[in-house]
C-alpha cells in the first residue's frame, strides 16, 4: 500500500511557503498575492521585475481602501 503525503499532493503556493511581503522597507509575511501593476497603480513601492506582488495583512488593508473607490465605479458601469 503507498503512502502519500499531503504536501506532495497539494502544489503549494509561494504564501503558503512563507513569502515576504513585496513593498520595500516591509519584511512581515505576505497574505495575499495580486498583479503588479494594480499594486503599483496605488501608489505602493514594489519591486521591479516581478509578475506578482506579495502583500502583508497591513499593506493589503491599504491597498484595498485605495481601489474601494475604482471597485465601486467598475459595479456600476457593469450592471447598467
Amino acid at each position: 500500500m503507498m503512502h502519500i503525503l499531503l504536501e506532495e499532493v497539494l502544489d503549494l503556493g509561494r504564501i503558503e511557503k512563507g513569502a515576504k511581503c513585496s513593498v520595500s522597507g516591509c519584511g512581515k509575511e505576505a497574505v495575499r498575492s495580486l498583479p503588479i501593476d494594480k499594486v503599483r497603480s496605488t501608489g505602493l513601492k514594489v519591486a521591479v521585475g516581478e509578475k506578482r506582488a506579495y502583500l502583508c495583512k497591513d499593506h493589503y488593508k491599504e491597498y484595498k481602501k485605495k481601489t474601494k473607490k475604482d471597485k465601486k465605479l467598475e459595479k456600476w458601469r457593469f450592471s447598467v
